[in-house]
This record gives structure tokens, C-alpha cells and sequence, in this order.
């Protein structure tokens, strides 16, 4: 495909070679007239050849019907002319495939008819979510995703313009609306703030259904048609999300309020009030439904547009209160009203003109919706205000005069209203320019426009698209074919029609259109029509572009533009590019009752006395030229994305395509020059510098890290940037096809560095995407590595000093427990020692005692027991009535021997053992003996005491198998008691 391409522009080439030869010789001496013919002749052959060739290749490619229609991309055909462009064209629309990619442009052809699947949010989701949506079908979502990822910055961040064109109704407004919805749909997915999120997508997708109903009219061509330009900006944040909006409006077409063309409605807002007011509003809005109107003609024409509530439900979710839609359609119906006042002649000279028939009660209605004083509004319209000197004169007015100050007052109030609305909107949607860094540009203007009678608008209409069209060849056909040889590549020059003559004629200096006409429009005079044609024959008669019909009738002048020639009457033209306002008209609106109307002309008072000075009037065409080139500044700083809008059939018949309609639209707007150069050349234009910073890792090159640095050398030297450039592109290149070189030789067809610039193909530019993000892959996989491992080792260094500090601290509390342990033992131990210390000393000091105690009893006789109890083992003490020595019966042996003994004694002669006894603290088994003392009863506790009663003792087993208190077992040793008693015996 490359090759065939490359011939065609070659042929071309040999033939513009051929032409200049031919004019060098034709200034020869006639001896060399043989040679001139002869180079003619075969010249002609050539051209005769050329133009065989390219018949027969016409008729290759289209002897294949049944595959045209599969031609996503009119670059791919061959060869690209007129006729295979229309045929493929033809074949898409009859197979209801509507949009086609034409290199840098989208052609959308319009259907008629709603495709619903073709616009859903599953198909948006699916190109949002691509990774290369230009793999898909040709849509119009390509182009908003293209121009969404290029504001994320694919090589620079920059803000993105939509330009929608074509002739009113090809479907321009349409395609704005879903260009709104997608990126209302996608830019808004965030979860974050989701309330916000859905109150400023709702906002944005509101302002279209209002905008449409106070600025769209039905016309001859367009049941939809824009009557004003609107660019909406989508502003974005840091993150792609939108936050909010602006909509900036041009030349709102107002004198459509009171003037329409045959077969042409009002704006549509006019018959929403018409046909969807419920009966409280039209008593409200005095809107009875069997009254006519004159300002609304075709009211019985239904439209899809004609929907009330879908307008009154976008009001309220832009915020307009209730009370300000109802000053907003009661003023609208105080203009439906004006429409049917009408004047007659007054009966004298000197006294202003009546009303008309029922005019007065329209007029009185009217008054009562605007809310001002009927005699005012009465006397502004019939009588104006001279000034003569400091003195002002009443002149009344004649009959036509009250017809057009009516209008002027209707077409005032329209105007103001409609700029309150604007603001209204853009106030509620847009966004502190802190919260936004780009934007995304919508622009949707209206359409070429051709009718039997054109004037002013028409011509500001037909000046806005030249300045559109303009802007495409200046961006594309013309300032990149002359980037191409700037840059140093091989190219041959696409010839393609030039609108800058007619741009000269319109808006040019010294001497234009727009310059005769505001001088004209300063001159303090009577208008006339035959005189201003006069000055335009005389002033622009060197400009091919305009002509005359000399036959005609009516003054009327001709522009050639890039669409086709259109006609305009002169007449009328200066009085509606002054757009007078009388300040008689602005004094009545200012005393209005109404809150809303009355802070419409607040400021009127300043506006009324520059319009009186003629040297501070501001014309229409001033107006439009200077917003106009406020528009293409803007246009000129971002980042165009053009999309063709065609209009298949003058009728708008659903899937109907007329051939010639068509291929004028084609011719008109460039389409086959565009395919030519964007199948021929590179799309794509990136600085060395630009390239090296993103694609520079490819490489893996240091330079791209030194050309961050300050005042970096290697940023200024473009043959060192220029080799870097070719490292990067032969990697990726090879790796495509390993013998594919970059070297001069090779003449490659995807890419090609020039002196400042490397110049891409998409092809290539996706190949250049995928090996960075591969790249970026390997260089993230590394870094990931290096910091997992940093990370487990820092973890691991972290748990061993954790580990570390939990043994010293643990340590720490076991020695500190340990030292608490040993401190309370030792306590215990010296608090033990110093109790047995003190209770061996107590024994001792009793045993003492008791020694005594026997040694003076011995010479004393004691009773003889009965040596029956002697034998038994059993002694009833309680019946001895003196002390009893027990001496020679171990009471240890008594004790294990019965099974319980019952000891009731006193305390004399028995203290030292009934002490003992009663002290001893050894773990005995629960149960086992019971010991109770007359001591503890008493709350005696020491063993020092006297027991004044009994000692009674229950006793089961002997203590003595439990008096050893020692841990270590003895089995040789006789301890405690039984050492006490043994020692005794």
C-alpha cells in the first residue's frame, strides 16, 4: 500500500516537473519549436498514460464491491480519488456503518433515525476501557478517547478541542451531546466525593437540554438547528476527573424571535410552553390553547424537541428555583404576546400611531406578564426621543418605526434573557480554577448555511466555518506539508483549496465586508442598500471571491466559499449590524416590577448612552469578529480533533444517500486532500527533546537523566538528540523486524527524523507505547524486588532487635522477681529462725519448769491407781481429785493403742504436756484428734498462760506420726514430740 502511494506521488511529482520544463522552454527562439512540440506530445502522452493508469486502478478497486464497505480507514484506499472515496462511503451507509476514519478525521455520516445501541454505556465502557480503541470500529467515542488520554499526558499534557463541523444538519449538535455524555460517563468514575461527582455530571448533561430550548429553532434544513456557537469546556483535574464546566456562547441568532422564514418555526422553547403547559399555567402564563400567535408559526408541526417537562426537570437540577422559572416563561409568554400587537396609521400627522383590532388586550396582557406600566410600554413603542442639544424631542413614530421598535424590544428582552441563562449555568457547574489544571474544548457551531434569502446572520454564520476551516488547513494541510520540508523530508506538495481569499474578502484590511459595513454603520444617515452595493464594487472589485448579479433586481452581493457561492441581500444588513436599542425601551424595561426582568437592564443606563455616541457604537460584526477570535485562540492552543459531519440527502429521509449532495460536502471540506496527506505523511510530530524523556529508557540511556538537569548542553545539540533517537527507534524497529534499520538508505514508511522532530505514524507510535510499558514493567519488577528486599530485611532487622529487647526486658523482670523471691524467703527464713529460737527457748524455760515442779513432788505419796485401769490402758483422770504423776506410760503408746481417748485434767501437774500440746501446729488429717483448750476459749496465746478450766482432748490417732516437720526423712533420727517424751521416760 505504501509503495502504490509513493508512486501516485511521485507521477505527480514528474508531472509538476514536466509542466515547469515546459514553461522554461516556451520562451525559446523558434528553432526550437520542434522541440517544445515534441516535449508537449510527450507530455500529453504522459499525462494521457498517468490518467489511463489511474482509471484502471479506479477500476480494480471498485470492481470489488461487496468488500468496500470494510474499509474502516479511507487511507487504506487505492487510489484515493473522489469517486472511490463517495463509493466507499455509499457502502458503509447502506450497510448502516455511520462512521469512518479519514487519517486525522472522522467522517460521521448522520442517519436520520436513532440507533440507541450504538451510544449505551456498556458500548462507552468498552472503548473507555480498550487498550487501543483505534483497533475498534470507527466511533465517535474514538475520538473522545483519544483526545481523554492524550490530556493524561501520553507525551505532553495539554489541553484537547473537539471541532464538530459541517452544514446544518449533518448532525453536528447530536454528536456534541454524545461527546458530553461519554465523558459525563467516564470522567466521572471515580469513587471518591460520589455525590459531588453525580451533581456536576448531571449538571453538565442538564445545561444541554436548556441550551437547546432557547437557542435551536426548526429551519428549512434542520429540524434541530443551533441558532448560536457554543464551545463547552470540560475542566479535569490532576486526576482526569471532571469537576466541572463553562459554556461560552456566540451570536445568538435573536431576530428569529420575531422574524422567521417561510417554512421555518421559533425556538422550540416557544412551543414547549405551547403544548406541555398544564391549564393553572396558561391561566397563569395567559396562554388560552385555541389562541394563534403570530411569532409562532407551524405550531401544529410536532418535534421530538417539543417536550416541556424534560426542560423544566434540566432547570431544576441546574438550580432554578421556582419562582425564577416562573418569571422566565412569564416573560416568554410576554413576548408571545407582543408578537400580535400590530399598529395602524395615525388619523393626524402629529399624534402617534394606534393600535390595531384587538392589539390593545395583547398589548395589556403583555404588560401585565412583563410587569410594567401600560401607558410607558405603549409610548415607547409609538414615540422616540430626539435629542436637540440639551433639550429632548417627542417625534412620533411612523407605522413600520412601531413595528421595528416592537421587534427591537422583544429581541432585547430574548437576548438578556438567554445570557442570564448562560451565566445561570455556568455559575452552577463551573469549578474554582484551583480545583482544575485542563480541559477538554466542545465545540459546536452552527452549520453552512444557504437559503433563498441571506443576510447578516448568514454571513456571520458562513465567516464563522471559513474561520473553522481555515484553522484545519493552517493546523493540517498546509503548516504540516511545510513542517515536512522544514524538517528535511522527501516531500512532493498536495495541492488543496485555500479559503484565505475569502477570509480577506470578509474580515481583510484595509478594505472588507465587515469594514464598509461598520463604517457605514458610524456614518449618521439613512441606510441604503443600492449605495452601499455601489462601494462594494468599487472597493472589492480586485477580489475574485465576491461577484454580482448584474440582472438582479434587489442589491445583493455574491461570496465564493469553500462550500459553494451564496447570494446576500443587502438590504436590512447595515440596521441589523447596528442592533440599535432605543433608551426609551431600556427606561420601561428598567421600572418592571419583575425582579428577574428588572436586573436584566439594571445596568442599561450605561449601555443606552455609549450607543447614543457614534464614535463608541459597537456593531454586530465587531462584536462577533472579536469573540470569534478569542475562539480560535484558544483553538490554537490546544490540541485539535476534527470530526465531519455529512449531511446524506437534503430531505432528511432516513438511510437515503444522494451522491451529489455528498461529494460536494466532501470536495467543500477537504475530506480526499486530508486522506492524501495523512496516508502519505506522519501524523504524528514529537521534539527530540520530548521524545527522549519518554521514550529515552527504551534505550536505557543516561542522556535522558543529564537533559533533566538545568541548562543542560546536551538540549541544545540536536545532532547528539538526533542519535539518541535513532538508538530508541532502531531497538523497537528491530525487534518489529529484525533487518529494519533506520539508516537513510532504508526508505521507511513508519517513522522519520528530521532535523528538530522525529516524525511517527500511529503504527508506530502504539509499537513505541508497548515497549515502554514493557520496559517500565521490567524497570517496576526490579524496583519492586529491591524494596521487597530492603523490606524483609529491614523486618528482619527489626524482629532481632524486637527479639533482643524482649529477652533483656524479660531477663530483666526475672531477676528483678527472683530478687523479691529471695528477699521474701529470706525474710521468712529469719522471721522462722528467729520463731523456733524463740519457741526453744520457750520449751526450754517450760521443761525447766517442769523439773522443778517434779522434783518438789516426789516425797509426796500418790494415790495407788486401780491396777485393773493399770492393765486396760484406759485412765479416768476426772475422778482423781489430786495430781496425778504419769510418769512410766509413754502417752504416744496410749494414744495409738486406743482408739479414743478422752483426757479431762487441769492444768497442775500435766502443764508442760497439755502446753505442748496444745501449740502444736503440724497438718494433721481433717478429723483426725481435737484439741480444745479453755486457753483459746479465753483469747489466751501465749503459752505462758495458766489454763484456769479443763483441757479436753478427742483424739483418733496419735499426732505424733505428723510432729516431724523436717522435709528429709529420717528414718534414724526420733524427732519432735517423740523425742521429748522419749527424754522424759
Amino acid at each position: 500500500m505504501a509503495n502504490v502511494k509513493q508512486q501516485l506521488l511521485s507521477r505527480n511529482k514528474e508531472v509538476s516537473t514536466v509542466n515547469g520544463s515546459e514553461g522554461e522552454k516556451a520562451g525559446r527562439p523558434n528553432r526550437q519549436k520542434e522541440k517544445v512540440h515534441g516535449l508537449k506530445d510527450r507530455t500529453q502522452d504522459l499525462r494521457k498514460s498517468l490518467n489511463d493508469s489511474l482509471e484502471g486502478d479506479i477500476r480494480d478497486f471498485l470492481i470489488n464491491e461487496a468488500e468496500l464497505h470494510t474499509y474502516d480507514d479511507l487511507t487504506k484506499v487505492n487510489p484515493v480519488t473522489p469517486s472511490t472515496v463517495l463509493k466507499c462511503l455509499q457502502a458503509r451507509y447502506s450497510a448502516k456503518v455511520f462512521y469512518t476514519h479519514a487519517g486525522c478525521t472522522l467522517v460521521a455520516l448522520n442517519p436520520f433515525q436513532p440507533i440507541p445501541h450504538l451510544y449505551s454505556l456498556d458500548v462507552m465502557r468498552e472503548y473507555h476501557t480498550a487498550p487501543q480503541p483505534q483497533e475498534f470500529k470507527p466511533h465517535i467515542f474514538i475520538v473522545a478517547e483519544e483526545a481523554y488520554r492524550n490530556v493524561q499526558g501520553q507525551v505532553e499534557p495539554i489541553n484537547q478541542s473537539l471541532v464538530v463541523s459541517g452544514e446544518s444538519g449533518a448532525g453536528k449538535t447530536w454528536t456534541s451531546r454524545c461527546l458530553m455524555k461519554y465523558y459525563a460517563t467516564v470522567a466521572t468514575s471515580s469513587q471518591k466525593c460520589q455525590d459531588t461527582v453525580e451533581k456536576i455530571e448531571r449538571r453538565v448533561l442538564d445545561s444541554n437540554p436548556v441550551m437547546e430550548a432557547f437557542g435551536n429553532a426548526c429551519t428549512l434544513r434542520n429540524s434541530n438547528s443551533s441558532r448560536f456557537g457554543k464551545y463547552i469546556q470540560l475542566q479535569l483535574n490532576g486526576s482526569q476527573l471532571l469537576v466541572g464546566a463553562s459554556v461560552q456562547t456566540y451570536l445568538l441568532e435573536k431576530t428569529r424571535v420575531a422574524f422567521q422564514a417561510p417554512t421555518e418555526r421559533n425556538f422550540h422553547i416557544f412551543y414547549q410552553m405551547m403544548k406541555g403547559a398544564t391549564e393553572k399555567q396558561r391561566l397563569e402564563w395567559m396562554l388560552p390553547s385555541e389562541q394563534d400567535f403570530a411569532w409562532l408559526p407551524h405550531a401544529e408541526k410536532t418535534l421530538e424537541e417539543d417536550c416541556l417537562r424534560e426542560t423544566v426537570e434540566a432547570m431544576i437540577n441546574l438550580g432554578i428555583d421556582e419562582r425564577k422559572r416562573t418569571q422566565v416563561f412569564r416573560i416568554l409568554a410576554g413576548l408571545l404576546q407582543l408578537g400580535n400587537v400590530y399598529f395602524s396609521p395615525a388619523s393626524e400627522e402629529a399624534q402617534p400611531c394606534d393600535l390595531d383590532g384587538h392589539s390593545k388586550g395583547f398589548l395589556q396582557k403583555a404588560a401585565d406578564l412583563l410587569q410594567v406600566p401600560l401607558d410607558e410600554l405603549q409610548s415607547c413603542l409609538t414615540v422616540r426621543t430626539l435629542l436637540a442639544g440639551k433639550q429632548s424631542v417627542l417625534k412620533p413614530c411612523s407605522q413600520s418605526e412601531c413595528g421595528v421598535r416592537r421587534d427591537c424590544l422583544a429581541k432585547v428582552i430574548y437576548a438578556q434573557l438567554f445570557d442570564w441563562l448562560v451565566t445561570f449555568i455556568n455559575n452552577s457547574m463551573c469549578a474554582d480554577s484551583s480545583m482544575w489544571c485542563n480541559f477538554i474544548g466542545l465545540l459546536d457551531v452552527y452549520g453552512f448555511e444557504c437559503f433563498l434569502l441571506n443576510n447578516l446572520e448568514q454571513l456571520c454564520i458562513n465567516y464563522a466555518n471559513e474561520k473553522l476551516q481555515q484553522h484545519f488547513v493552517a493546523h493540517y494541510l498546509k503548516a504540516q506539508q511545510e513542517e515536512y520540508v522544514t524538517e528535511g523530508l522527501q516531500w512532493s506538495f498536495i495541492r488543496y483549496q485555500d479559503n484565505q481569499g475569502c477570509l480577506d474578502l470578509i474580515e481583510g484590511s484595509p478594505s472588507s465586508i465587515f469594514s464598509l459595513l461598520n463604517e457605514e454603520c458610524r456614518l449618521n444617515r439613512v441606510s441604503d442598500a443600492k449605495q452601499f452595493r455601489v462601494r462594494l464594487q468599487k472597493e472589492l472589485s480586485d477580489n475574485t471571491s465576491i461577484s454580482w448579479d448584474k440582472l438582479s433586481k434587489e442589491p445583493h452581493f455574491t461570496v465564493a466559499h469553500y462550500a459553494g457561492n451564496v447570494s446576500y441581500q443587502i438590504e436590512g444588513m447595515m440596521e441589523k449590524n447596528k442592533d440599535p436599542v432605543p433608551p426609551e425601551i431600556i427606561s420601561v424595561l428598567q421600572k418592571s416590577q419583575d425582579s428577574l426582568l428588572h436586573s436584566l437592564f439594571a445596568d442599561g443606563d450605561r449601555e443606552s448612552e455609549g450607543s447614543r455616541g457614534h464614535s463608541k457604537v459597537v456593531t454586530v460584526v465587531s462584536k462577533f469578529k472579536n469573540s470569534l477570535e478569542s475562539l480560535m485562540k484558544i483553538l490554537h492552543s490546544t490540541t485539535p480533533h476534527y470530526t465531519r459531519c455529512i449531511k446524506p440527502n437534503p430531505d432528511c429521509r432516513p438511510l437515503t444517500f444522494k451522491k451529489e449532495e455528498v461529494i460536494a460536502q466532501l470536495e467543500a471540506c477537504g475530506i480526499v486532500e486530508t486522506i492524501n496527506i495523512s496516508a502519505a505523511g506522519f501524523p504524528i510530530r514529537i521534539p527530540y527533546g520530548s521524545f527522549l524523556q519518554r521514550y529515552g529508557l527504551i534505550a536505557n540511556t543516561r542522556l535522558t537523566a543529564r537533559m533533566n538537569r538545568a541548562n543542560s548542553p546536551e538540549m541544545s545539540d540536536q545532532a547528539v538528540l538526533g542519535s539518541a533517537v535513532e538508538d530508541v527507534l532502531n531497538l523497537v524497529l528491530k525487534r518489529r523486524a529484525p533487518n529494519s534499520t533506520l539508516s537513510p538508505d532504508d526508505n521507511n514508511s513508519l517513522v522519520h527524523c528530521g532535523r528538530t522532530k522525529v516524525f511517527l505514524t500511529h503504527s508506530l507510535l502504539e509499537m513505541l507505547e508497548e515497549h515502554r510499558n514493557r520496559v517500565c514493567s521490567q524497570k517496576a519488577f526490579c524496583i519492586q524486588c529491591c524494596w521487597r528486599r530492603y523490606q524483609t530485611r529491614q523486618r528482619n532487622l527489626r524482629t532481632q532487635a524486637a527479639t533482643r529487647l524482649q529477652a533483656v526486658v524479660r531477663s530483666w523482670l526475672v531477676r528483678r522477681e527472683i530478687k523479691k523471691w529471695h528477699k521474701a524467703a529470706s525474710i521468712i527464713q529469719t522471721t522462722w529462725r528467729r520463731w523456733r529460737a524463740w519457741m526453744d527457748a520457750l520449751a526450754e524455760a517450760e521443761l525447766d519448769d517442769a523439773e522443778d515442779f517434779m522434783e518438789n513432788e516426789a516425797s509426796s505419796v500418790l494415790p495407788k491407781l486401780d491396777p485393773l485401769l493399770k492393765e486396760r490402758g484406759s485412765v479416768q483422770l476426772s475422778s482423781i481429785q489430786e495430781p496425778v504423776l504419769v510418769r512410766g506410760w509413754p502417752i504416744g503408746l496410749a494414744m495409738a493403742s486406743a482408739p479414743s481417748v478422752t483426757v479431762s485434767l487441769t492444768a497442775t501437774g500435766f502443764q508442760r504436756i497439755m502446753s505442748m500440746m496444745a501449740c502444736l501446729k503440724s497438718p494433721f488429717r481433717h478429723g483426725g484428734y481435737k484439741v480444745k483448750t479453755n486457753q483459746f476459749d479465753q483469747g489466751v496465746a501465749s503459752i505462758r498462760a495458766q489454763p484456769r478450766g479443763s483441757i479436753k482432748m478427742h483424739l483418733q490417732r496419735s499426732p505424733l506420726l505428723y510432729a516431724d516437720m523436717h522435709p528429709v526423712h529420717k528414718t534414724d533420727v526420733v524427732t519432735g514430740f517423740n523425742q521429748i517424751l522419749l527424754e522424759r521416760t
